[in-house]
């Protein structure tokens, strides 16, 4: 299995490893991968959590209590009959595990564009579309991170789905289906939904002219991990577009989605590093904007 570029980034204030440890308990194919503690953020000691559901690779951070979960970000979860004979079933027991103080969004019913669907929100505020697939469906992964476009963005799922088909290597568009005449609030011609790959990775978007009272925040980021700075330059030119929002590697795109330009290094540094190397290290990344992996190795190694 190819390494997987683009990672879910995910804010708790204080959650970071009790989610994980829920997520990998309910979820197949899952496991803690790694738990690191930054000390003297603005936050804080702050855990930085990374693990696996589902197969997919996911980050979390205690990063306080700045940013809230909503449902401008979700994730698919694929239940395939042709691949597990018990995918109804399966889905079913893993809707009870995410109902545990959670929130159903549309309960879990047949719906016209599927006979077993639901969208939860779980007890940490984190939404997960749940879907039975049909057997003549095109075969996608288990999770598929999803956008949706409300608000100042409303109309633009395909314009940004082809941008990030631009930026990013190994893309392709997937499906895409649109809204008819007589669909309002949703104006036709809009994206009902379209899936699209980037970096061999699957995504989803639509557009959402009902009223929401929520965006595109900071609590849900997708975090690129780059091998050199010729990558960090070339993705940070690319997607940033909010001076304001730069710090630490994080960035906003020209839609208010927050992605964070991650050196492959730092990671490394992180799990092998003395107490003086971190301390180095912490104090020096969180001076800058966008990371610079010459000056994170020489406060790593102290030279």
């Amino acid at each position: 299995m190819t390494k997987q570029k683009i990672v879910p980034h995910l804010w708790f204030n204080q959650e970071a490893s009790e989610a994980a440890q829920f997520y990998t308990s309910i979820f197949p194919d899952s496991k803690l991968t790694n738990v690191n503690t930054i000390h003297d953020t603005p936050s804080g000691d702050s855990d930085v959590v990374s693990f696996q559901i589902g197969g997919h690779s996911f980050m979390a951070i205690n990063g306080g209590p700045h940013f809230q979960f909503n449902p401008s970000i979700s994730f698919f979860v694929n239940f395939d009959p042709s691949r597990d004979p018990n995918a109804r079933e399966n889905l079913d027991q893993l809707w009870n595990d995410l109902s545990q103080g959670g929130t159903p969004l549309m309960p879990l019913q047949e719906y016209p564009f599927s006979k077993h669907y639901g969208w939860i929100q779980d007890k940490y505020g984190l939404t997960w579309q749940l879907i039975l697939r049909e057997p003549d469906e095109m075969e996608r992964p288990f999770i598929v991170p999803s956008m949706m476009f409300v608000q100042d963005v409303y109309g633009k799922a395909e314009e940004a789905s082809d941008f990030y088909m631009s930026v990013f290597n190994e893309s392709k568009r997937g499906e895409i289906a649109r809204y008819s005449a007589g669909m309002e609030p949703d104006q036709e011609g809009t994206v009902m939904y379209t899936d699209f790959m980037i970096e061999n990775q699957w995504f989803t978007a639509m557009d959402s002219a009902y009223p929401h009272n929520f965006n595109f925040n900071e609590a849900i980021s997708l975090l690129v991990r780059c091998e050199n700075q010729e990558e960090i330059d070339f993705y940070w030119e690319k997607l940033s577009s909010e001076p304001s929002a730069e710090q630490c590697g994080w960035l906003k795109d020209q839609y208010g989605v927050s992605w964070q330009v991650w050196p492959e290094v730092m990671g490394e540094m992180m799990t092998h590093g003395t107490e003086e190397q971190m301390e180095r290290l912490t104090k020096t990344f969180l001076q800058m904007k966008k990371f610079n992996i010459e000056k994170l190795r020489e406060a790593y190694t102290g030279k």
